[in-house]
Protein backbone atom coordinates (compact mmCIF):
# COMPACT_ATOMS: atom_id res chain seq x y z
CA UNK A 1 0.00 0.00 0.00
CA UNK A 2 1.21 3.50 -0.90
CA UNK A 3 1.91 5.97 1.46
CA UNK A 4 -0.67 8.68 1.34
CA UNK A 5 0.21 11.99 2.77
CA UNK A 6 -1.79 13.46 5.95
CA UNK A 7 -3.64 16.05 4.88
CA UNK A 8 -5.81 16.85 7.57
CA UNK A 9 -3.61 19.73 8.69
CA UNK A 10 -3.83 21.20 5.24
CA UNK A 11 -6.39 21.25 3.09
CA UNK A 12 -8.58 24.10 4.15
CA UNK A 13 -12.38 22.95 5.07
CA UNK A 14 -15.53 24.75 4.44
CA UNK A 15 -17.76 25.93 6.89
CA UNK A 16 -19.10 22.67 6.66
CA UNK A 17 -16.28 21.10 7.62
CA UNK A 18 -15.88 19.49 4.17
CA UNK A 19 -13.40 19.82 0.97
CA UNK A 20 -14.47 18.98 -2.15
CA UNK A 21 -12.52 15.34 -3.59
CA UNK A 22 -12.16 14.53 -7.70
CA UNK A 23 -11.74 10.94 -8.03
CA UNK A 24 -10.03 10.03 -11.07
CA UNK A 25 -9.23 6.36 -12.51
CA UNK A 26 -5.43 5.79 -11.32
CA UNK A 27 -4.43 4.06 -14.58
CA UNK A 28 -6.66 5.96 -17.61
CA UNK A 29 -6.69 9.10 -15.71
CA UNK A 30 -10.42 9.16 -16.49
CA UNK A 31 -12.30 11.16 -14.00
CA UNK A 32 -14.81 9.14 -11.90
CA UNK A 33 -16.55 11.33 -9.67
CA UNK A 34 -16.87 14.21 -7.62
CA UNK A 35 -17.53 13.59 -3.73
CA UNK A 36 -16.35 15.03 -0.38
CA UNK A 37 -14.86 14.72 2.74
CA UNK A 38 -14.06 15.80 5.96
CA UNK A 39 -10.95 15.40 8.09
CA UNK A 40 -12.15 12.23 9.31
CA UNK A 41 -12.81 10.34 6.13
CA UNK A 42 -9.33 12.03 5.28
CA UNK A 43 -7.60 9.76 8.42
CA UNK A 44 -9.42 6.89 7.23
CA UNK A 45 -8.39 7.07 3.37
CA UNK A 46 -4.90 7.14 4.75
CA UNK A 47 -4.62 4.60 7.10
CA UNK A 48 -7.02 1.87 5.38
CA UNK A 49 -5.56 2.93 1.60
CA UNK A 50 -9.44 2.71 0.63
CA UNK A 51 -11.35 5.56 -0.20
CA UNK A 52 -13.51 7.45 2.34
CA UNK A 53 -16.26 9.85 1.86
CA UNK A 54 -18.31 11.84 3.65
CA UNK A 55 -22.10 11.57 2.64
CA UNK A 56 -23.95 15.07 2.55
CA UNK A 57 -27.34 12.56 1.98
CA UNK A 58 -26.95 10.29 4.36
CA UNK A 59 -25.21 12.86 6.91
CA UNK A 60 -22.46 10.08 7.27
CA UNK A 61 -19.22 8.40 6.97
CA UNK A 62 -19.10 6.44 3.66
CA UNK A 63 -16.49 4.02 2.98
CA UNK A 64 -17.46 3.53 -1.02
CA UNK A 65 -17.69 0.18 -2.12
CA UNK A 66 -18.52 -1.24 1.74
CA UNK A 67 -22.05 -2.56 0.20
CA UNK A 68 -21.67 -2.83 -3.45
CA UNK A 69 -17.99 -4.02 -2.94
CA UNK A 70 -16.84 -1.67 -5.41
CA UNK A 71 -14.09 -0.28 -3.10
CA UNK A 72 -11.45 1.94 -4.51
CA UNK A 73 -7.91 1.32 -3.32
CA UNK A 74 -5.99 5.09 -3.19
CA UNK A 75 -3.01 5.33 -5.31
CA UNK A 76 -1.59 9.08 -4.00
CA UNK A 77 -3.81 11.88 -2.87
CA UNK A 78 -2.87 15.58 -3.87
CA UNK A 79 -3.99 18.99 -2.99
CA UNK A 80 -4.94 22.05 -5.44
CA UNK A 81 -3.09 25.23 -5.13
CA UNK A 82 -5.33 26.65 -2.77
CA UNK A 83 -5.72 23.69 -0.50
CA UNK A 84 -9.41 23.69 -0.83
CA UNK A 85 -9.77 20.87 -3.30
CA UNK A 86 -8.08 16.65 -3.22
CA UNK A 87 -7.69 15.26 -6.22
CA UNK A 88 -7.62 11.21 -5.25
CA UNK A 89 -6.26 8.99 -7.92
CA UNK A 90 -7.21 5.77 -7.09
CA UNK A 91 -7.56 2.06 -8.86
CA UNK A 92 -11.68 0.96 -8.38
CA UNK A 93 -12.59 -2.55 -8.37
CA UNK A 94 -15.71 -1.95 -10.08
CA UNK A 95 -18.28 0.77 -11.39
CA UNK A 96 -18.47 4.33 -9.56
CA UNK A 97 -21.46 5.54 -10.23
CA UNK A 98 -24.57 3.91 -7.92
CA UNK A 99 -26.37 3.36 -11.26
CA UNK A 100 -23.68 1.11 -12.28
CA UNK A 101 -21.71 2.99 -14.91
CA UNK A 102 -18.04 2.98 -14.94
CA UNK A 103 -18.19 6.76 -14.00
CA UNK A 104 -20.62 9.53 -12.60
CA UNK A 105 -20.37 12.23 -15.80
CA UNK A 106 -22.53 10.56 -18.67
CA UNK A 107 -22.94 12.31 -21.49
CA UNK A 108 -25.98 14.38 -21.49
CA UNK A 109 -28.92 11.90 -22.43
CA UNK A 110 -27.50 8.44 -21.67
CA UNK A 111 -29.14 6.30 -20.05
CA UNK A 112 -28.72 5.28 -16.44
CA UNK A 113 -26.59 1.72 -15.63
CA UNK A 114 -23.60 0.31 -17.77
CA UNK A 115 -25.16 1.46 -20.62
CA UNK A 116 -23.94 4.71 -20.03
CA UNK A 117 -20.50 4.00 -21.17
CA UNK A 118 -21.31 2.69 -24.50
CA UNK A 119 -24.07 5.30 -25.52
CA UNK A 120 -24.00 7.95 -27.97
CA UNK A 121 -26.75 10.07 -29.77
CA UNK A 122 -28.11 8.10 -32.98
CA UNK A 123 -26.13 8.31 -35.51
CA UNK A 124 -22.94 8.86 -34.26
CA UNK A 125 -20.40 6.72 -32.49
CA UNK A 126 -19.34 5.79 -29.10
CA UNK A 127 -15.85 7.55 -30.54
CA UNK A 128 -17.47 10.93 -30.86
CA UNK A 129 -18.00 11.38 -27.62
CA UNK A 130 -14.81 10.52 -26.44
CA UNK A 131 -11.67 13.16 -25.34
CA UNK A 132 -8.54 11.54 -26.77
CA UNK A 133 -6.83 10.51 -23.52
CA UNK A 134 -9.93 8.72 -23.22
CA UNK A 135 -9.73 6.73 -26.82
CA UNK A 136 -7.07 4.03 -25.56
CA UNK A 137 -8.72 2.67 -22.07
CA UNK A 138 -11.91 2.51 -24.81
CA UNK A 139 -9.35 0.72 -26.69
CA UNK A 140 -8.73 -1.85 -24.30
CA UNK A 141 -11.76 -2.70 -22.55
CA UNK A 142 -13.27 -3.38 -26.04
CA UNK A 143 -9.93 -5.84 -26.79
CA UNK A 144 -10.81 -6.97 -23.51
CA UNK A 145 -14.79 -7.91 -24.34
CA UNK A 146 -13.75 -9.12 -27.88
CA UNK A 147 -12.12 -12.02 -25.67
CA UNK A 148 -14.73 -12.84 -23.71
CA UNK A 149 -17.70 -12.18 -26.16
CA UNK A 150 -16.01 -12.68 -29.45
CA UNK A 151 -18.54 -12.70 -32.47
CA UNK A 152 -17.86 -15.24 -35.32
CA UNK A 153 -15.60 -14.36 -37.45
CA UNK A 154 -14.17 -11.28 -35.86
CA UNK A 155 -10.73 -10.08 -36.63
CA UNK A 156 -9.91 -8.69 -33.35
CA UNK A 157 -10.40 -12.16 -31.91
CA UNK A 158 -8.21 -13.69 -34.55
CA UNK A 159 -5.46 -11.53 -33.26
CA UNK A 160 -6.50 -12.36 -29.76
CA UNK A 161 -6.67 -16.15 -29.70
CA UNK A 162 -3.09 -16.28 -32.69
CA UNK A 163 -0.08 -15.01 -30.84
CA UNK A 164 1.77 -15.54 -33.79
CA UNK A 165 -0.28 -13.84 -36.12
CA UNK A 166 -0.81 -11.01 -34.38
CA UNK A 167 2.86 -10.59 -33.49
CA UNK A 168 2.99 -10.52 -37.73
CA UNK A 169 0.38 -8.14 -38.43
CA UNK A 170 2.31 -5.99 -35.32
CA UNK A 171 5.64 -6.28 -37.73
CA UNK A 172 3.53 -5.83 -41.13
CA UNK A 173 1.98 -2.49 -39.18
CA UNK A 174 5.49 -1.11 -38.08
CA UNK A 175 6.85 -1.41 -41.69
CA UNK A 176 4.05 0.77 -43.23
CA UNK A 177 5.04 2.86 -40.52
CA UNK A 178 7.97 3.15 -41.62
CA UNK A 179 7.34 3.38 -45.05
CA UNK A 180 4.90 5.97 -44.78
CA UNK A 181 6.95 8.36 -42.59
CA UNK A 182 9.98 8.01 -45.71
CA UNK A 183 7.59 8.75 -48.49
CA UNK A 184 4.09 9.02 -47.62
CA UNK A 185 1.78 11.94 -46.42
CA UNK A 186 1.44 13.15 -42.49
CA UNK A 187 -2.48 11.90 -42.70
CA UNK A 188 -0.52 8.75 -43.30
CA UNK A 189 1.47 8.19 -41.31
CA UNK A 190 -1.34 8.68 -38.77
CA UNK A 191 -3.25 6.02 -39.92
CA UNK A 192 -0.59 3.82 -40.25
CA UNK A 193 0.61 4.77 -36.44
CA UNK A 194 -2.87 3.88 -35.59
CA UNK A 195 -2.90 0.42 -36.51
CA UNK A 196 -0.01 -0.09 -34.79
CA UNK A 197 -1.22 0.62 -31.69
CA UNK A 198 -4.47 -1.46 -32.56
CA UNK A 199 -2.60 -4.43 -33.39
CA UNK A 200 -0.11 -4.03 -30.32
CA UNK A 201 -2.71 -3.86 -27.83
CA UNK A 202 -4.28 -6.98 -29.22
CA UNK A 203 -1.25 -8.77 -29.02
CA UNK A 204 -0.76 -7.47 -25.37
CA UNK A 205 -4.42 -8.64 -24.99
CA UNK A 206 -3.56 -12.15 -26.00
CA UNK A 207 -0.50 -12.62 -23.82
CA UNK A 208 -2.71 -11.41 -20.55
CA UNK A 209 -0.71 -8.04 -20.70
CA UNK A 210 -2.52 -4.73 -20.55
CA UNK A 211 -1.34 -1.05 -21.45
CA UNK A 212 -1.19 -0.38 -17.77
CA UNK A 213 1.99 -3.13 -17.59
CA UNK A 214 3.44 -1.02 -20.70
CA UNK A 215 3.09 2.31 -19.08
CA UNK A 216 4.48 1.00 -15.51
CA UNK A 217 7.86 -0.10 -17.10
CA UNK A 218 7.69 3.77 -18.57
CA UNK A 219 6.69 4.77 -15.56
CA UNK A 220 9.50 3.50 -13.76
CA UNK A 221 12.36 4.26 -16.49
CA UNK A 222 11.44 8.02 -15.68
CA UNK A 223 11.96 7.62 -11.81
Amino acid sequence: MPVLPDLTDTVRFDDAGLVPVVIQDWSTGEVLTLAYANDEALRLTRETGELHLWSRSRNELWHKGATSGNVQKVRALRIDCDQDAVLALVEPAGPACHTGARTCFHPAGAPEGPAADDWAPEGEGVGALLAPHEVLPDLVRVLADRRVNAPEGSYTAQLLNDRAFAGAKVEEEAEEVFRAAREETDDRVDNEAADVLYHLLALLQGRDRTLDDVLEVLRQRRA
